[in-house]
């Protein structure tokens, strides 16, 4: 892989994501992905992911957090291009 195809994007979804496991079903898929970044739950009841890796791995995990894990009810997604950071993982935050 070369630098020109890592890439960051940052997600907001919304619905019903808090309580369902929505941080694990992330951290899960991107870590099969063999992305980097985290998960975490905002005070609003939406749920922030960052990632970071190869455009077309970003693409495939966008889709997987539009569906959700089996108890979420996604509303809404919203994506926007991110600065890239280091991270050796992908972690839950709290």
């Amino acid at each position: 892989m070369g630098a020109k195809t890592k890439a960051a994007r940052q997600w907001f979804i919304r619905g019903r994501v808090q309580g369902v496991g929505f941080r694990y079903f992330a951290q899960r898929e991107a870590t099969a992905l063999d992305l980097v970044g985290y998960a975490r739950n905002l005070d609003d009841g939406r749920v922030e992911v960052y990632a970071a890796g190869p455009e077309a791995r970003l693409d495939e995990l966008a889709g997987r957090l539009h569906c959700g894990p089996r108890w979420a009810d996604v509303r809404g997604v919203e994506e926007r291009q991110a600065a890239i950071e280091s991270y050796v993982s992908f972690e839950i935050e709290p």
